[in-house]
C-alpha cells in the first residue's frame, strides 16, 4: 500500500516541458502550476531539505496541501464508518489522515528522479462543477507510461480542490478504504485512530 500510496501522490512533483495551451482550463493550470513550483523548490534547495526533514514537511504543506479537501477524502475513506464517527472522532481522523499523506508525499519528494507529467486534453465544460484532469507519467527507465487522473471539485468558495486521485484505475480513497474498514471492525473508530496517530509517529521518528 505504501509503495502505491507515493505514486498516488508523487505524481504532483512534476512537470511535463511541452508547450501547453494558452487557454489552458483552470483546474489543469492548477495542476501543472502546483507542480513546477514545488518541483523548482525541490531542485534549489535539495541538500538543505535532505538534511532537515522538517523543511520539506514545510513546503508540503504550504505548496500542496492547501489544494487538497481532506475532510471529503476522510469522509469518502470511512465511507458507513464516517456517520458513525463523532465529530471530534472526524476532526481527528482528518487530521492524521492528511498528517499521513504529507508524510508520504514529503518522502517522495526527497526521492524524486526524473519522471516527467504528460497533460491529456481536458474534457471539461466551462459550468462543470466536478473535472477529471487526466495525465499520464513517464519514467527514466523506459516502462511504460503510467495514467494518473486527479479529481477535482468547485467549492462554494469557487476554488478547486483535489478530492481523489487514481494511478492506473485505483483510486487513492479506495486504496484506504480496505485497510480503515479492517482497522475498524478489529479496534472501532479509536482504534483506526490510535492507529494512524501510531505510524505517524513511526514516520517522525523516521
Amino acid at each position: 500500500m505504501r509503495r502505491r500510496t507515493g505514486i498516488l501522490l508523487g505524481v504532483l512533483l512534476v512537470a511535463w516541458t511541452a508547450c501547453l495551451p494558452a487557454a489552458e482550463p483552470e483546474p489543469q493550470a492548477l495542476v501543472r502550476n502546483t507542480a513546477e513550483e514545488v518541483l523548482a523548490e525541490v531542485r534549489a534547495h535539495k541538500t538543505e531539505l535532505e538534511k532537515d526533514n522538517s523543511g520539506i514537511y514545510r513546503l508540503v504543506k504550504e505548496k500542496v496541501i492547501p489544494h487538497f479537501d481532506f475532510r471529503r477524502m476522510t469522509r469518502s475513506a470511512l465511507g458507513r464508518y464516517w456517520r458513525r464517527a463523532t465529530e471530534e472522532q472526524r476532526r481527528r481522523l482528518t487530521r492524521d489522515f492528511r498528517e499521513l499523506l504529507v508524510r508520504t508525499y514529503a518522502i517522495m519528494l526527497l526521492n524524486y528522479s526524473d519522471e516527467r507529467l504528460e497533460y491529456l486534453p481536458f474534457r471539461g465544460k466551462p459550468g462543470d462543477r466536478r473535472v477529471v484532469v487526466r495525465t499520464k507519467v513517464h519514467t527514466s527507465d523506459g516502462s511504460p507510461p503510467v495514467p494518473i487522473d486527479y479529481r477535482l471539485y468547485r467549492n462554494d468558495q469557487g476554488e478547486w480542490k483535489v478530492y481523489d486521485v487514481v494511478v492506473d484505475g485505483v483510486s487513492l480513497i479506495s486504496n484506504y478504504r480496505g485497510t480503515f474498514a479492517a482497522e475498524i471492525r478489529k479496534g472501532g473508530i479509536e482504534g483506526l485512530i490510535a492507529s494512524l496517530e501510531k505510524h505517524n509517529r513511526k514516520q517522525g521518528d523516521g
